[in-house]
């Protein structure tokens, strides 16, 4: 019989500031891969990010939602 296969999701934030949004960047990533080694993923299904902005359009945060397969 076939292993069983579950799929998770997992969310990411992270707030965008002038000026430092790449530093917020590479610590996003710093995050989500510790994650995955952290939770030892094999398989990463997708993963998509999304910007929030403020009333005036200006992007102020990114979410990254990730799945996966344990």
């Amino acid at each position: 019989m076939a292993e069983k296969k579950t799929i998770k999701v997992k969310t990411f934030t992270t707030e965008l500031r002038e000026f430092k949004a790449m530093r917020e960047l590479g610590d996003l990533d710093d995050r989500v891969n510790k994650f995955l080694k952290d939770k030892k993923v094999k398989k990463v299904v997708s993963v998509s990010d999304a910007a929030t902005t403020d009333n005036t359009g200006a992007s102020i945060g990114l979410i990254r939602v990730l799945t996966y397969e344990t």
